[in-house]
């Protein structure tokens, strides 16, 4: 089922079926010995898989964390189908599907965002509700107590740092501060915003975070994007506001009434959700606004900026290391990514008892340890950048390679074979074919397997995968 995720996501009973040489599109099935399997044996694994989950990620962390490492943790949600599962509660909608029940899950990388464990919660879990078990897990149930914590803000709040974080030796954490807590630095000028005028990165010390360093850094390609789209909305909303202007001064069927016209206003502001940026005048007449001009310059002032929050001293991670930390959240969320998007296709989710929908997000994150994994060592094929440099001091942007950007523009790798992304790839390689040959001569019929002569990039991906095919004479 993990090899049948990763190439061909699918119901249950659509990937038994697939397994079944009459109705099979790949050879799957013949090669594991699985033809004869049904969609009950498929969720009798299921069960298996979901008793030996904690064995399996005890070894997965054995193997890729140690004493001292980075560990990233981050959740989302995602919708079930139908309302049958104790697990499915309505929430903090990420999907945007209204109406549907959801559930929460947690997934936890090593530094490089390898995957290594996986926790379903009911639907309505807070991000932060989540942290104590993965922390007690780490700890007692891995045996790995000196690791550095790396998650976001909704997760690390000051209450869950203060209750359990603080208390326990070993533990230290990286995290960002919230845009409330941003604005109140910079009210009291702990924040120097003059200094952004010549560097991207500020480290400073607050009395309101004892014991922690806390890192500022301005991007300011986010920064000329959110002024950008922060004057279009407002242009948005003035322009709808002008007509109700208008309405209240022309001469035949005019809009008067102080509640009639707040309840045009309003319905407009709550839309745009635009309230706070300006000052109204509603009367019994007539209305009149004017932009927040000192509150939209101290945002301005903010656009591109967050800051860092870590227990870790500067002798152990300088600024410029915690920044880069702190982005490498950015492989989980390519994680969920996967999960949700065409690579693995979590959803749709139609499994109504909540053992089974854990074993399901246990099922996918196999699945994606295994692609993860594929990716690394199929890099040169593929549109991914073989060259990172870690040392780079640039902690604004990510500076692709020479070879990464040259793949980019030409489409080829330094051995001029395409190159692709993971999908394309797989389908590629899911044009070699497992032939069965019948022959019959003199002595009587003879009948074997011919595997199709693989072309230059499939030869050139099984090698670097280290697969070597048979019967391809």
């Amino acid at each position: 089922m993990i090899v049948a995720r990763i190439i061909n996501p699918k119901s249950k009973l659509a990937t038994a079926r697939g397994f079944n040489s009459e109705t099979c599109s790949q050879s799957l099935g013949q090669l594991l010995d699985l033809e004869k399997a049904d969609e009950d044996e498929l969720y009798n694994a299921l069960d298996w898989l979901l008793e030996k989950q904690d064995k399996i990620e005890k070894h997965l962390a054995l193997k890729h964390l140690e004493s001292g490492t980075l560990v990233l943790y981050d959740v989302t949600s995602t919708y079930l189908e139908g309302n049958g599962c104790e697990l499915g509660k309505y929430g903090d909608n990420r999907d945007k599907k209204k109406g549907k029940i959801q559930i929460v899950f947690g997934l936890l990388c090593s530094a490089k965002g390898c995957p290594i464990a996986v926790e379903v919660f009911e639907g309505n879990t807070s991000d932060g509700a989540t942290l104590s078990g993965q922390i007690e897990k780490v700890r007692k149930g891995w045996g790995i107590e000196n690791v550095v914590w790396v998650s976001d803000r909704g997760i690390f709040t000051n209450s869950k740092i203060k209750e359990l974080v603080k208390p326990l030796e070993g533990l230290d954490y990286i995290t960002g501060l919230t845009k409330p807590q941003i604005r109140k630095l910079a009210e009291v000028e702990v924040i120097q915003l003059g200094l952004f005028e010549q560097v991207n990165l500020v480290e400073f010390e607050s009395e309101d975070y004892p014991d922690e360093r806390l890192i500022a850094c301005r991007n300011p390609f986010i920064a000329q994007k959110n002024q950008l789209q922060r004057e279009a909305l407002l242009e948005a909303v003035e322009k709808e506001l002008d007509l109700i202007v208008q309405a209240t001064q022309r001469e035949k069927r005019a809009l008067k009434g102080q509640d009639k016209i707040a309840l045009r206003v309003g319905k407009i502001l709550h839309q745009f959700k635009v309230n706070k940026y300006y000052n109204l005048e509603i009367t019994e007449e007539g209305f009149s606004y004017q932009r927040k001009l000192e509150l939209i310059a101290q945002e301005t002032a903010l656009d591109g900026v967050y800051v860092l929050r870590t227990s870790l001293e500067s002798t152990l991670m300088d600024a410029s290391t915690t920044v880069k930390a702190y982005k490498s959240l950015s492989q989980v969320e390519e994680a969920f990514r996967c999960y949700k998007s065409i690579d693995l296709k979590v959803r749709p989710i139609y499994h109504y008892k909540g053992d089974r929908v854990k074993a399901h997000i246990f099922l996918c994150m196999l699945a994606y340890y295994v692609e993860w994994h594929l990716k690394q060592s199929l890099a040169p094929l593929l549109f991914e950048d073989e060259e990172i440099d870690d040392g780079s001091l640039n902690v604004i942007k990510a500076n692709r390679s020479e070879s990464a950007q040259s793949k980019e523009r030409k489409k080829r790798n330094q051995e001029n074979l395409p190159v692709h992304s993971f999908r394309t790839l797989l389908e590629d390689l899911g044009t070699i074919c497992l032939n069965t040959v019948e022959c019959t001569i003199r002595e009587g019929s003879y009948r074997f397997s011919k595997i199709t002569r693989p072309t230059q990039l499939q030869q050139k991906a099984l090698d670097l995968l280290g697969v070597s095919l048979i019967c391809t004479q």
